[in-house]
């Protein structure tokens, strides 16, 4: 029960003076004299979690769950435990029982409804209680819009919300950028490549007011926006192609890209943001026609395999969605209530359940999405498909019939060892026996549970062995004599001739019985592998009593007769990591060929969702109360109802995209801002929690926010409400004056320079060269690769061998969410400029174009170099220094001229390495 609603059901109790009196009187003594030593909050170590020094503390109670129900001793744990009735619960421990009168003051005390006039809080409820008055957890509402003396620079209500705040601050914003850096900067924004010289020109030239709109709507509807903004939201989905670290298992997701092409398809599409979140979490649940969403659901599969813990794939669930959608950490919470935000461990075991109660299908069952691959390279995907698997199949195939073989030649091996067992009930034991003698323990078991189904049936084949089970060990010899006289008679017939053949002497002891009986297995298999494979083979053996036999090692339940399935933990390390490579290769080739049909990295429900107990100290062994599938209470208040469709992931998505949350629509538009403007209004993008500073401009961080969800929850329209104000079209120029009242920029009095992340530095410079592939989607590329062209997104990422290139440049962690990239400078950046194939390639290039080339006047091809690369012309000192620097290079000649660039691919190469390429203001 949340810890308001239980707070509740004892407050009138609270207040009834006859029960403080009592509590008082009876109860505080008992508390203080015999608990508060272990549960208080000046205890040094907390025992299970559970505080009785405060009135909320009792209620909540521990990792068991509540300590009380007020008016019922009988159900409360405290109770239980003070009687001693749950040795597991007995309190005080160590045989300290209460006597008998503090008993019955405690069940009197709780029967009447558990009075407690203490007003302490622990530190949970204080947490709660602050962030009942935190200004994220607040509903958004669109405030007024502020007046300010400068109106005339208003463009869009953005500006009115930074204007009041500098008029305040007795700042002034900066002058509005030239036309070349703002078409720069919106480009640079939205697509993530340079306008073009002709682009530049154009808007230069236009003069109408609506211009740089007009720039601004071409750009967003321009397929290259998609790309760009999608890579910024792989980001907060820690996207990658990879697993990580999963032992020999092929470390590849085979359908990753066709999340990728989905983000970035639903941006170009503008697909209501509401509606994008609720994909990404519950597109299976979702009634639609269109197969391609489905594709949504990888981000929640395409997350680190942590090899393969469930535990902890489902704690990163948990995150990549509460932190990357909603700013809170929820996963703190996994071992305890979390230290600083209103997240208690129930809460976090309540987004547990609806994680665990969903399940990835496999590889080959993953929803196909509806695309078709083309024809001839489907074809051809198909034919190499079947050879793998067929190379596969028979290995494997090969491989069982010699393993199966083996199995039935070990039978008396097995059935000894199964003699031994026969008085232990400890599985455990039972193994341990197995393994010692190099037998399998799960084929153990099947011959056990086979000799007590033969036992049952009085089986003839085994009835010698039962017979010898049964004697004494320690005279056996003397006592099997009559047993062997009495099974070669054979008078009643109730011994299989066969095996009655085999004991015409006295076996000394069972280890001998096992023996003959494993040869007349071995015996039997041989035959029948003779005769099945002659010319027209039988279906058995044609004598009753040896078919009998043979049924025994073949039948559909024989001990030894394994499952497909069962074979793979029975092979030596050799044939184990053989089957896993040709596997590997299937898996690959699903990964990697054009002609393979999408499919969708999905979750599904599974078939009986269920809620989970809290894992106390977040220990799966060691589990507390129940945590129905619900809601978050700070989001949803006290009488939230616990998830019935389901798994509970559609209504999880609901309440995450509702206008009601007071976070999520926060969190994206901050984010928006954060790649505008180079910094957030809420510092910390994946944090709104207590501990983040709160936001510099809370009005405008609200109007955004309402403005976005009242327009649809439209991205593109958020895009335009910012980007046509006057505050993203200042200048980057600095301002000393400005710069010493407010030298973080925190209130925009100007634009701030940024330097190009990794993705739109490389794609610039393959734009630039005139080299850029604008392939769109599909698999995955390797870009570190000299020669490869295409965009940056599509590169492939390797979780757990992430590049040195993408390091170098600080690419995102795809370990984790990631709220943002970090920039640093440092020596490997400039080596990689001056000395790799790529950049030595795109400087060849860049010399080599058409329209550079043609040129024949040095100033009029520098002059063409700038606007390619700068978007500008060259002065006039620009221009003498790259005329001067291509003389002086044409004179060198240390080099042998087949080992160097020439004058004018150097010359690029300077170009290509130049700060303006690779910032923008």
């Amino acid at each position: 029960m949340a810890i308001a609603c239980v707070f509740a059901l004892s407050a009138r109790a609270a207040d009834d003076p006859a029960g403080i009196e009592f509590f008082e009187n009876k109860i505080r003594p008992i508390l203080v004299d015999d608990c508060y030593k272990c549960h208080s909050q000046q205890s040094a170590k907390v025992k299970g979690g559970l505080l009785l020094d405060t009135r909320e503390g009792v209620l909540k109670g521990g990792d068991t769950g509540p300590a009380i129900k007020p008016g019922d001793p009988d159900q409360s744990l405290l109770i239980k435990a003070v009687r001693y009735s749950d040795p597991d619960l007995a309190m005080p421990p160590k045989n300290k029982k209460l006597s008998p009168e503090k008993i019955a003051a405690l069940e009197a005390w709780v029967k009447m409804g558990a009075p407690d006039p203490r007003a302490g809080r622990s530190q949970a409820a204080l947490i709660y209680e602050k962030a009942r008055t935190h200004w994220a957890f607040q509903p958004v509402h669109e405030p007024a819009i502020p007046e300010t003396k400068n109106a005339r620079l208003v463009k869009t209500p953005v500006d009115n919300f930074v204007l009041a705040r500098l008029e305040a601050a007795n700042l002034h914003p900066s002058p509005e950028a030239d036309k070349r850096t703002l078409i720069r900067r919106a480009t640079f924004d939205l697509i993530g490549l340079p306008p073009t010289p002709d682009e530049v020109t154009a808007f230069e030239a236009d003069r109408s007011p609506e211009a740089f709109a007009k720039v601004v709507d071409r750009l967003l509807a321009s397929p290259r926006y998609g790309e760009r903004w999608g890579r910024h939201w792989l980001d907060v989905a820690r996207y990658a192609d990879t697993k990580g670290y999963v032992f020999e298992e092929d470390r590849h997701y085979p359908y990753s890209y066709t999340y990728r092409d989905y983000v970035i398809r639903a941006f170009n599409e503008d697909l209501p943001y509401n509606q994008f979140l609720k994909e990404q979490i519950a597109a299976d649940l979702m009634t639609n026609t269109d197969k391609r969403p489905l594709a949504a659901l990888g981000y929640l599969t395409l997350g680190r395999r942590f090899i393969n813990n469930i535990h902890d794939i489902i704690d990163d669930r948990i995150d990549v969605v509460c932190r990357g959608m909603m700013g809170l950490t929820v996963e703190c919470a996994r071992c305890h209530d979390h230290k600083y935000d209103p997240i208690p461990t129930r809460d976090y075991y309540s987004l547990y359940g609806i994680f665990d109660s969903s399940e990835e299908p496999a590889q080959e069952q993953e929803p196909l999405l509806g695309m078709d691959a083309p024809a001839k390279a489907h074809a051809e995907y198909l034919a190499e498909r079947k050879k793998r698997e067929d190379e596969r199949d028979n290995y494997r195939h090969k491989q069982e019939v010699a393993m199966s073989e083996q199995l039935r030649h070990e039978a008396g091996d097995y059935l000894f060892v199964a003699y031994q067992a026969q008085s232990l009930k400890d599985n455990g034991q039972i193994d341990d026996l197995a393994r010692k003698a190099k037998l399998d323990p799960e084929v153990l078991h099947r011959w056990r549970d086979g000799l007590a189904r033969w036992r049952k049936n009085s089986q003839p084949i085994f009835a010698p062995w039962f017979a010898f089970a049964a004697l004494n060990e320690t005279n056996f010899s003397a006592q099997a004599g009559k047993v062997t006289a009495k099974i070669s008679t054979n008078t009643d017939g109730s011994v299989n001739p066969f095996v009655a053949k085999i004991f015409t002497n006295a076996p000394a002891s069972m280890k001998n019985v096992a023996e003959q009986y494993g040869k007349l297995f071995v015996e039997i298999d041989e035959e029948w592998t003779r005769v099945s494979h002659e010319t027209n083979a039988p279906a058995h053996l044609t004598d009753p009593a040896r078919e009998s036999l043979r049924q025994i090692l073949y039948a559909a339940d024989a001990p030894a007769n394994l499952p497909t399935g069962e074979f793979d933990r029975l092979y030596d390390t050799p044939t184990g990591q053989k089957l896993r490579a040709l596997q590997r290769s299937v898996a690959e080739l699903d990964a990697t060929h054009p002609g393979a049909p999408p499919r969708a990295m999905a979750l599904l429900d599974r078939p009986n969702p269920h809620d989970v107990h809290i894992f106390i100290r977040g220990n799966s062994d060691n589990q507390g109360a129940d945590a129905p599938r619900e809601f978050l209470e700070i989001l949803s208040g006290p009488n939230r109802k616990p998830f019935r469709q389901g798994s509970g992931r559609l209504e999880l998505a609901e309440a995450i995209a509702s206008p009601d949350n007071p976070l999520t629509a926060r969190v994206f538009v901050n984010r928006v801002w954060l790649h505008h403007f180079g910094s957030a209004l809420v510092s910390t993008p994946s944090d709104f929690g207590l501990r983040s500073d709160p936001p510099t401009n809370p009005e405008l961080l609200d109007y955004l926010a309402a403005r976005f969800v009242a327009d649809g929850w439209s991205i593109k329209k958020l895009h335009r409400l910012i980007m046509l104000s006057s505050t993203y079209q200042q200048s980057s120029d600095n301002n000393p004056v400005s710069e010493k009242i407010d030298p973080g920029n925190q209130l925009y009095w100007r634009m701030n320079r940024q330097r190009l992340e990794f993705e739109a530095m490389r794609d610039t410079f393959l734009d630039v060269s005139g080299k850029l592939d604008l392939t769109m989607g599909g698999h995955a590329v390797d870009i570190t690769d000299a020669d490869s062209t295409r965009r940056t997104v599509y590169g492939f990422v390797d979780r757990q061998n992430l590049p040195d290139l993408f390091r170098a440049f600080d690419f995102a962690s795809p370990d984790a969410s990631s709220p943002r990239r970090f920039y640093t400078t440092v020596p490997q950046q400039a080596l990689f400029l001056m000395n790799s194939p790529f950049i030595i390639e795109q400087a060849k290039s860049l010399a080599a174009r058409p329209d550079l080339k043609s040129i024949t006047s040095e100033q009029q091809r520098v002059r063409r170099l700038y606007e390619l690369a700068f978007q500008r012309e060259p002065n006039r000192e620009e221009v003498q220094l790259a005329k001067d620097f291509i003389d002086e290079q044409a004179k060198d000649s240390s080099t042998p001229a087949s080992a160097r660039l020439d004058a004018w691919q150097k010359y690029a190469q300077i170009i290509l390495l130049a700060n303006e390429l690779v910032f923008v203001d």
